[in-house]
């Protein structure tokens, strides 16, 4: 399916089909919660596979029954030399630092853990996440930085981090209120760290769809990402780019952006194959981006 090499310590990533790639999140015995090293990675998977010209659409899943994922491995990152504790600390004796030489420290850190997640939604090709079981703060961040989002019915989501003592600082606060548009439910879920369901999730239009099983869930992805991939690389391409600018700007400035964008994409060769394939009601084939 791809001429890249993929081999990943944290995540396994298929094929499951022409031009569709499934990464599945993979510490199933920890319930796939993160620790640095596989946040580090998630940023170098979702990297290549943005510019793999062999991949148009992806899936992104948990391995196991319990969960999309527990979110941050706790007792990981409070172990001595985790990125947090780190950051608080001087290279000398573990002697504590004054308040701003720490602040410049954890604000660099929460930057890089940003950029980490980011690399979902900045990824050019659409993210579909399929969730199921327990998918608690950083699962939250990185399903709302995914471009759709389906989900079990045994899920069960958290905006957890004030129950850490923490505000979510990797992307929820930012993203869910705009995935949602709702502040009111948003504001009631993050600060009382409450557990809802996919029935609430789909009300409130968090997720897309509901199905009864991880395994229906992750096909229902699959196939949806298989119609993505069928469309132009060029088309799609520009339309997650022009709605995800749009989604951070003005009407007038996402008008401006969009015509400076087809300015070139409009002269494609994959306008002419889509209407002639129209036309003569075949389905089109496009070269790889």
């Amino acid at each position: 399916m791809t001429d890249k090499t993929y081999t990943f310590k944290y995540f396994n990533v298929t094929f499951p089909r022409e031009y569709v790639a499934h990464v599945e999140i993979n510490r199933a015995e920890k319930m796939n919660a993160f620790m640095e090293a596989m946040w580090l990675e998630l940023r170098r998977v979702f990297d290549q596979l943005s510019h793999d010209s062999s991949v148009r659409a992806i899936v992104l899943s948990g391995a196991g029954e319990r969960a999309f994922t527990a979110g941050l491995d706790v007792q990981a990152a409070s172990q001595e030399g985790s990125g947090l504790l780190a950051a608080t600390k001087s290279p000398q004796q573990g002697q504590n630092l004054d308040p701003g030489r720490i602040a410049a420290r954890l604000r660099r850190h929460i930057a890089d853990f940003q950029d980490c997640v980011t690399a979902v939604e900045r990824c050019e090709k659409p993210v579909i996440a399929a969730m199921h079981g327990y998918a608690l703060g950083l699962g939250i961040d990185l399903s709302t930085a995914a471009d759709v989002r389906l989900c079990a019915r045994d899920a069960k989501f958290a905006v957890k981090e004030v129950d850490i003592g923490l505000a979510a600082d990797i992307g929820t606060l930012s993203r869910l209120p705009k995935v949602v548009g709702h502040y009111g439910w948003v504001k009631e879920v993050s600060l009382t760290a409450r557990v809802f369901g996919a029935d609430e999730a789909l009300r409130v239009g968090f997720v897309n769809a509901v199905y009864d099983d991880k395994d229906k869930t992750v096909q229902a992805a699959i196939d949806l990402a298989g119609v993505i991939a069928s469309k132009s690389p060029v088309a799609v391409q520009g339309t997650k780019e022009l709605l995800n600018w749009s989604r951070d700007h003005s009407v007038q400035d996402g008008l401006r952006y969009t015509s400076v964008w087809n300015s070139a994409a409009l002269q494609t060769k994959d306008v002419t194959a889509a209407i002639l394939s129209g036309l003569q009601k075949r389905t089109p084939t496009f070269e790889k981006l």
